[in-house]
């Protein structure tokens, strides 16, 4: 089976451009961040710990969560795991309209990346990966799977 994690409450604001002086309190993108795992992994070794500081990055980071953002964390994303980055992607789930002025919720995918696979998206972008995995039949959704071979 399948575990979702999903962040709450990373919506509440919207994003905006970190380099304006002032912050649209209405207009701006919204998103919630969904993590889907297969079997129970990472439920009390720090996965949801990651999700807040994810969700939190566009509060404290002036990230814009967009899909085919790279987020590097530098750091393990829970215990006994070599991913270290996440890409985030377009989810299943529809957008949430919310009244206006206030733009759709948007809910975007959490992939674990390894530092190699971060590098990647980096030099050949977030598409060539995917790819990369297609190709290698990899499931990212494995949280024991192996990187692809880049």
């Amino acid at each position: 089976g399948l575990v979702h994690y999903a962040s709450l409450g990373c919506s509440r604001h919207p994003m905006g451009d970190p380099g304006e002086l002032v912050a649209d309190p209405n207009r701006g993108p919204r998103a919630e961040l969904v993590l889907t795992l297969r079997g129970e992994a990472g439920v009390a070794s720090g996965i949801q710990r990651t999700l807040a500081i994810l969700a939190a990055s566009p509060s404290v980071e002036g990230v814009v969560l967009v899909p085919d953002a790279l987020i590097d964390l530098g750091e393990p994303l829970w215990t006994g795991v070599p991913f270290t980055a996440v890409l985030l992607g377009e989810s299943d789930i529809p957008d949430l309209e919310v009244p206006e002025p206030a733009e759709p919720v948007k809910f975007l995918s959490v992939v674990p990346l390894t530092g190699t696979e971060a590098a990647w998206v980096r030099l050949r972008g977030a598409d060539a990966l995917r790819e990369a995995w297609s190709e290698a039949g990899i499931d990212v959704q494995d949280p024991a799977r192996s990187a692809a071979s880049l």
